[in-house]
C-alpha cells in the first residue's frame, strides 16, 4: 500500500493557497462514516457511481463503443519502434468517434485509495493523502486521472471522531478512507489509453475527469 503514497505525492502537488480561496473549499470536507453502498445518498441523483468494474464497463460502453485490439494495438510491444504511432493513432481516432456523445457531459463519481495524516490544528483537521484505484475490467485495467484537484486536502471530524482516531494513530494504526471524486470529463481528453509499464501487453485506460466535488469516506471504522 506505501507504494501507492510514494506514486501518489509525484502525482499530486499540493502548494501554499490562501485562505477562503475556492480550491481550499474543494479539498476541506468532512469525515463521513456512511458505508460505500450509501454512496448515492450524499451525491446528486443524476451523479453515474462508477466504482465497480460493471458500472465502469457499462459506462465505457456507451462512450466508445468497445474495446480495442490491445494485442493488435500492442504488436511486438514496447521494443516497436511504431507502438507510440499505433497508441497515437488510436486515441485521436476515439477522440473523434466520441465528439458530441452526451456521456462527455454526465456527472460521474470515482474513488482513489486516501490515508490520514496525523492531525493538523493549523488545519483544523486530518492532512490526506492520495492513492490510485487500479481496476481490471473487460476492456483492461481502468484508473481514472484527476484535473482540478490543486490546494490543501484535509478531512475534518466531528469532536468525538477526532478523539477515536488520534487514539488510533497513538497505537501505530494506519488509516484508510475512501475519497470519493466526482466531475465531468475533459471534453479534449476524455479517456488516454495506455499499456501498463508493469505487465507486457495490459491495457490501461484513464479517464480524465475536471473534479468538482470530493467526500471522504472512513473505510476502516
Amino acid at each position: 500500500m506505501w507504494a501507492l503514497w510514494v506514486i501518489a505525492v509525484l502525482f499530486l502537488t499540493v502548494g501554499s493557497v490562501g485562505e477562503g480561496r475556492a480550491e481550499d473549499a474543494l479539498g476541506t470536507r468532512p469525515l463521513l462514516t456512511i458505508a460505500g453502498k450509501d454512496l448515492h445518498t450524499i451525491l446528486p441523483p443524476d451523479c453515474h457511481i462508477l466504482i465497480d468494474p460493471h458500472s465502469i464497463e457499462q459506462f465505457l460502453d456507451v462512450l466508445d463503443g468497445n474495446p480495442p485490439d490491445w494485442g493488435l494495438v500492442y504488436g511486438q510491444g514496447h521494443h516497436d519502434p511504431a507502438l507510440d504511432e499505433r497508441l497515437f493513432t488510436l486515441n485521436r481516432e476515439r477522440d473523434a468517434k466520441r465528439a458530441g456523445n452526451p456521456a462527455l457531459r454526465q456527472l460521474i463519481a470515482f474513488v482513489w485509495f486516501g490515508e490520514l495524516s496525523r492531525y493538523d490544528a493549523e488545519a483544523a483537521g486530518f492532512r490526506v493523502v492520495l492513492g490510485p484505484k487500479l481496476t481490471p475490467t473487460r476492456w483492461g485495467v481502468v484508473r481514472f486521472k484527476y484535473e482540478d484537484l490543486s490546494g490543501e486536502l484535509v478531512a475534518k471530524a466531528s469532536a468525538t471522531l477526532q478523539i477515536e482516531l488520534e487514539q488510533r494513530f497513538a497505537r501505530g494504526e494506519s488509516i484508510d478512507i475512501t475519497v470519493v471524486m466526482a466531475g465531468r470529463l475533459d471534453p479534449d481528453e476524455a479517456v488516454v489509453y495506455d499499456f501498463s509499464h508493469d505487465q507486457e501487453g495490459l491495457g490501461v485506460i484513464m479517464p480524465v475527469v475536471k473534479v468538482e466535488r470530493l467526500d471522504y469516506l472512513l473505510t476502516n471504522k
